[in-house]
């Protein structure tokens, strides 16, 4: 048994093992309460975020390529009449126009959704939410989270932001393949490794081509297909006057100058009217996974003309990983054609996206030709998963003082009104920090990092008995709402991906001792 570091006596003495002992035993729980399966149809199938006639049917959409009445009788088994009722079994049109009433997609295995208004499973949230159902030995229901995953992929084309007709036309950030190994390293089942190769490759095309593909830099950006507001931003995103989000967006352009972008290609001032193309870009903003940050100028607008450092970087994971599966499965000539894309994706994340001068990772205007000097914690996506060299990831290292908060790691430098930006702090983002910093050989400065972020989560979770989507890492508080002004303004409850994100940074500290 070795000495623990510093970092992590510190952590024990100011958490007790009880403290910490009763925030497992919280998420343990959780993960039940967060699941969804046949049996909680009814409770998925409502949606707080769209308006919903009283005594209205519930509608559960069926994917064309099943057998929607042999669904419906495994349904009827597994659901009381009076809950059946309150169904409407659907199959889902071959295209989306042609949804006119929107409903819940659905999936055949239980899956764990984050909590509070997101009653339904997330792209990326999952990962998170992985992570700690493997942590706490739940392994029959992590490999149903991944297969739902896989299913949505087969079935639905690719992984949804979420399993809402209305999010059809998006994704969310690519971590499927790194839930897939990470799975595998519990059950390695090369069978089933195997079977699913095709579901990852196609899920990996979506990214790398058009409109995804920006040619020009071989980097890719995130391109939501949807058009006009979204609809569960229209009718659940409204402020105490009953304002909308895009109301107080147009506010913000009739009040505010912007230098960021051309506003006229977002907001039409003679009409008082967003664009078509505001509403892509704002789809698309949600494809990103950081709805909303200022992070691509003033609400992400500007966010189609980025190559941005996340996406390109979880590429190029997607790219190690698929040579890792084909290495696993004994395909060395294909193992060396992903090596190669991930070499070449390396190179033009340090051609675009590395900027010398100021030693951090930045997205790329493509066409200005510029970097976007915009600290974000994306700047870390590169320490975490391998790209920086040593020398660039110093370099980062020697401005974790931009970022290193009472309470954890600062989503930005900048105080917006959005909740991806300051005094915010997310627990997967603080969690990447954490992992790059160790990566690298940063262990005093990760213990830190980690230590910090419990302390914080551990206090407001004796104060409310909950652990939330994020946090004021300032005040180290779980009150944000108030600092809020754009986008959904509450702090969720559950909270799926902080749970999984807590274990694993425990698991870190147990590492040490």
């Amino acid at each position: 048994m070795t000495t623990p570091t510093p970092a992590y006596t510190d952590t024990q003495s100011a958490l007790t093992t009880a403290q910490i002992d009763a925030v497992r035993l919280h998420i343990k729980k959780t993960w039940k309460t967060l699941t969804r399966s046949h049996e909680h149809l009814l409770q998925s199938a409502r949606d707080t975020k769209l308006e919903h006639k009283k005594d209205a049917c519930w509608i559960v959409y069926i994917s064309p390529l099943e057998d929607s009445p042999k669904i419906r009788s495994v349904l009827e088994r597994s659901l009381s009449p009076k809950d059946m009722e309150c169904l409407e079994i659907r199959t889902l049109p071959s295209e989306v126009e042609a949804i006119k009433d929107h409903g819940l997609l659905y999936l055949p295995g239980p899956y764990v959704v984050p909590g509070g208004r997101f009653n339904e499973m997330y792209g990326w949230d999952s990962y998170f939410i992985l992570l700690g159902l493997l942590h706490d030995g739940e392994l029959e229901l992590a490999q149903s989270q991944v297969d739902q995953l896989l299913y949505q992929v087969q079935n639905y084309g690719i992984i949804l932001n979420s399993n809402r007709t209305y999010m059809l036309s998006r994704s969310q950030p690519p971590v499927l393949s790194m839930m897939v190994l990470a799975l595998f390293e519990h059950t390695q089942d090369e069978e089933w490794l195997r079977s699913i190769v095709p579901l990852l490759e196609q899920f990996y095309y979506y990214w790398v081509v058009p409109p995804h593909l920006n040619a020009a830099t071989g980097l890719s950006r995130f391109y939501a297909f949807g058009e006009g507001p979204a609809p569960e931003v229209v009718f659940s995103e409204r402020d105490e006057q009953g304002k909308s989000h895009y109301d107080r967006v147009k506010e913000y352009y009739k009040t505010f100058e912007v230098e960021d972008y051309d506003v006229s290609l977002y907001y039409n001032q003679e009409t008082d009217q967003l664009t078509n193309l505001f509403y892509k870009s704002d789809r698309t903003m949600r494809e990103s996974g950081f709805d909303i940050t200022n992070r691509f100028g003033p609400f992400s607008a500007d966010i189609l003309h980025y190559a941005p450092v996340c996406l390109n970087s979880l590429l190029y994971q997607v790219e190690l990983d698929m040579a890792q599966i084909k290495h696993i499965l004994g395909n060395e000539q294909l193992e060396q054609k992903w090596s190669n894309r991930a070499d070449i994706r390396r190179d033009r994340i340090d051609q675009f996206l590395w900027d010398e001068e100021q030693g951090l990772y930045f997205d790329y205007h493509f066409q200005s030709g510029k970097r976007r000097r915009y600290e974000f914690a994306t700047t870390f996506y590169p320490l975490w998963l391998g790209i920086a060299s040593p020398t660039q990831a110093k370099r980062v290292v020697k401005n974790l003082s931009l970022f290193e908060a009472p309470g954890g790691i600062f989503t930005s430098t900048r105080v917006t009104g959005n909740q991806w930006d300051a005094p915010f702090g997310w627990a997967p983002l603080t969690l990447i920090a954490v992992q790059g910093l160790h990566r690298y050989g940063y262990h005093t400065e990760g213990d830190r990092i980690a230590n910090k972020f419990l302390a914080m989560v551990v206090k407001e979770f004796e104060r409310h008995n909950t652990l939330v989507e994020k946090y004021d890492v300032e005040r180290c508080s779980a009150n944000v709402s108030d600092e809020i002004c754009f986008g959904y303004s509450s702090n969720e409850v559950g909270f799926g991906w902080t749970n999984g994100a807590i274990l694993e940074l425990l698991a870190i500290g147990d590492k040490k001792v």
